[in-house]
Formats: C-alpha cells, structure tokens, sequence
C-alpha cells in the first residue's frame, strides 16, 4: 500500500482548481471576447469559426466543471488532456496566421505550441492522481 504525505491532497486539489480556473477562464473568454478566438479557428472546420470558438468554450467551461469537483475530477482530467491535444491544431493555426505579423506575435504564436506539452501533463496528473470513483 502506497501511503501519501499529508500535505499530498491538498496539493493534488490545488492542481485540479488551478487547471480548472484555468479552464474556467478561457471559457469565460470565448463569449466575452469571441473574435481573437474566431480568428484562430483551422479553416478546413465547416461551418462558422463563431460556432467553434462558442463550442470550443463551452467545452472548456464542462471541462472545468469536471475537474473541479472531487467525483468528476479523474474523468475531468482525462477530458482536459484530450481537450488540449484537441486544440493544437487551432494553435497552430495560429502560429501560421500570426507568421505574416510583427516578431513579437510570430514568437508568441510560436512559442505556445510547446506549452501544449506541460497542459497534457498536468491534466494526466490530475487524472491519475484523483481517486477511483
């Protein structure tokens, strides 16, 4: 039997609530300030970029929602990674489009995508470490 420190728990619930403000915020973003999302959205998706910055939010608010709480935070985790790993290719999208501005966009654009990397792992992280429910 694997005993945890004290101090793990709250840790591990720290990391979920972290990710899922996290979450909660971009969410809160995509309505408030669609167009910045709208702009990123790959062009080969049908339809409206606006249905996808909307839908892409509300997956990031349920998302979030699952993550926070305690009985969905193992499932909450497993979604999130696969929200990210979803989204890469809007950020790349991104990157492309951002190519054609000033260095500071270009770099920032590019210097995003490997931060795709630390967001899986800290939503496997939360994934694995939430109790079995």
């Amino acid at each position: 039997m694997i005993r945890r420190s004290p101090g793990t728990p709250s840790r591990d619930r720290r990391l979920a609530l972290g990710l899922a403000g996290l979450l909660g915020t971009a969410a809160v973003l995509h309505v408030v300030r669609p167009e910045p999302f709208d702009s990123i959205v790959p062009r080969s998706l049908p339809g409206e970029p606006r249905f996808w910055t909307y839908a892409s939010g509300a997956a990031e608010g349920a998302v979030a929602a699952a993550v926070a709480h305690p009985r969905t935070r193992r499932a909450g985790g497993w979604a999130a990674a696969a929200l990210f790993a979803a989204v890469f290719p809007a950020n790349v999208s991104m990157a492309l489009h951002w190519n054609r501005k000033d260095p500071l966009y270009r770099a920032i654009g590019w210097g995003r995508l490997p931060l795709q990397v630390p967001l899986v792992l800290w939503a496997l992280r939360i994934a694995r470490s939430a109790p079995r429910g």
